[in-house]
């Protein structure tokens, strides 16, 4: 089960992420973050606290948008990923596309 929530910060949007995601909700996500860029958002922070799995179509997800957030200029963190979670993200060679933060704070002082 996924849970997404946007929290509205002062200059980004935080996008918390609870749960696992898998090949039928990542549909969810991708909605998630359409609407985001449809807003217009510049400054994304994806909270993975929370997440405890993510399968290679969540990871399609946020492949499918790299090359949208650079033509917007739209800056995106992940941060708070649990270790299994994140050698997903190097496995497959993303932590070199997506900066990887460890805390809020640090993705934070990233987009500066």
């Amino acid at each position: 089960m996924l849970k997404i929530e946007n929290i509205d910060q002062n200059d980004h949007i935080v996008l918390q992420l609870k749960g696992e995601i898998d090949a039928s909700n990542s549909v969810d996500l991708d909605a998630a973050i359409q609407e985001m860029l449809n807003k217009g958002a510049k400054k994304i922070l994806v909270d993975c606290a929370q997440l405890e799995y993510i399968s290679s179509a969540g990871l399609g997800v946020f492949m499918s948008y790299l090359e949208e957030f650079q033509e917007k200029d739209v800056q995106i963190v992940i941060f708070g990923l649990l270790e299994k979670v994140h050698q997903v993200f190097v496995i497959l060679g993303l932590d070199k596309l997506i900066t990887i933060k460890t805390t809020q704070q640090d993705a934070l002082e990233a987009m500066l």
